[in-house]
């Protein structure tokens, strides 16, 4: 163990092994945790730069699901840290090495990797999501599990009762001590203090780890969905010390947004609150900065072409962008997107490398990587024609995946 510290004594277990079913067709031939959001970055770039910026340099990445696209940018973005100290960002696919099978679940992700535990000796582990949007000092989450002498520690916010319903919903007495917990209840206990909301698990969490070890060779014994919500967290309340850290009272308000970015509708959302005047997520807090790669390209440009005035308005324009004689509103365009004149992209993402062709207009969209949308081209805006073509979400986005040839 390299110090005493409570974030050099402690080991980060990043799960990014998911599948993201729910994001088809961006998790089609990429990881969940390597979906670009936010023009620049990608999920989990928000959850190392947290690590990175509390003080943790020790980290292995859980991966499985098409995780060449993760290694990709990881190797790219993340090979900052200085082994001869001994800090690493280290990415584990499923080793096979006390089973014969994959990943089975998040717990079962932690139970095949004890012999990583085994070779660093943490005092605790840090498990983590890599697909969650938010920011959080990890140190002062630490200290509270120290000093509440928690064989377990959820870190929880406060949302409506309508969206607990997907999340877990815990419950705490005075001593902030979990005594009950329920994995998406029908109907959700509420907070005491608060009736309209309730107390859910944002998927942190810190453990001793010789309680981790203890719950997770249980869990392999046991029939079960080997998963942290399901099992471990409910199994741990009837004979550990659980307590639950919410983020609402331990944080400064700026930090209090934590997004789960589990479906289309919620990715389209997330990405367009970011437009806001004032954002629920602020980019540019350059107190808390959040770490990625974009590559060696040129500044954005925004050009007139003749009489065609440029226009690129509430919107994130990444580098390596050229919008040109063209109108941009209230829209995100990550590295390497060309908007040719005359065309209209309105409420729309645009993945890297989009091309949207001369008079075009895409409304209400996602376009996925390298996509060219040809001249005079209409996306969203009409539901029965946009059906024929392409998945459109509940919430009427239209999603053109990776690959699409349009003539």
């Amino acid at each position: 163990m390299p110090t005493d510290t409570l974030p050099q004594s402690t080991l980060v277990m990043l799960l990014a092994g998911g599948q993201g079913e729910r994001l088809y067709p961006l998790t089609k031939s990429r990881a969940k945790p390597a979906v670009p959001f936010g023009g620049l970055y990608r999920f989990i770039d928000f959850t190392l730069s947290n690590c990175l910026n509390s003080g943790l340099k020790r980290i292995y990445v859980l991966t499985q699901h098409q995780s060449l696209s993760l290694d990709r940018h990881l190797r790219l973005a993340w090979s900052i840290l200085h082994p001869e100290l001994g800090e690493f960002i280290q990415t584990v696919p499923p080793q096979l090495h006390l089973v014969s099978r994959w990943y089975a679940g998040t717990a079962d992700a932690l139970f095949q990797n004890l012999h990583l535990l085994e070779e660093e000796r943490p005092r605790h582990v840090l498990v983590l999501s890599g697909d969650h949007i938010y920011r959080m000092d990890y140190e002062p989450l630490l200290h509270f599990h120290e000093e509440h002498g928690a064989d377990v520690t959820m870190a929880c916010t406060q949302v409506p009762l309508a969206e607990a319903t997907r999340m877990g919903v815990l419950q705490r007495d005075t001593g902030a001590r979990v005594r009950a917990f329920a994995e998406k209840p029908a109907a959700p206990a509420p907070l005491p203090e608060r009736p309209t909301h309730a107390l859910v698990n944002m998927g942190v969490y810190v453990f001793r780890t010789e309680a981790l070890v203890r719950a997770v060779i249980a869990d392999a014994k046991a029939d079960s969905k080997h998963d942290f919500g399901h099992d471990i967290l409910p199994a741990m309340l009837g004979g550990g010390r659980v307590c639950g850290y919410d983020v609402t009272t331990h944080c400064p308000p700026a930090w209090h947004y934590w997004q789960d970015v589990g479906t289309l509708d919620s990715y389209f959302d997330s990405n367009m609150a970011l437009l806001l005047p004032e954002p629920p997520f602020d980019l540019f807090d350059t107190q808390w900065p959040v770490r990625t790669y974009s590559g060696p390209l040129p500044p954005a440009l925004i050009r007139n072409v003749g009489r065609r005035e440029a226009r690129a308005v509430d919107s994130i324009v990444s580098p390596g962008c050229v919008v040109s004689g063209a109108n941009v509103v209230h829209a995100v365009l990550s590295p390497r997107v060309l908007v040719e004149a005359g065309a209209i992209v309105e409420e729309a993402i645009l993945l890297p490398g989009v091309r949207i062709g001369a008079g075009a207009c895409v409304r209400r969209a996602i376009i996925d990587e390298d996509v060219c949308i040809p001249p005079d081209t209409r996306i969203g805006g009409d539901g029965a024609a946009d059906t024929r073509r392409f998945a459109v979400t509940p919430g009427g986005v239209q999603v053109v995946p990776q690959g699409t040839m349009l003539e």
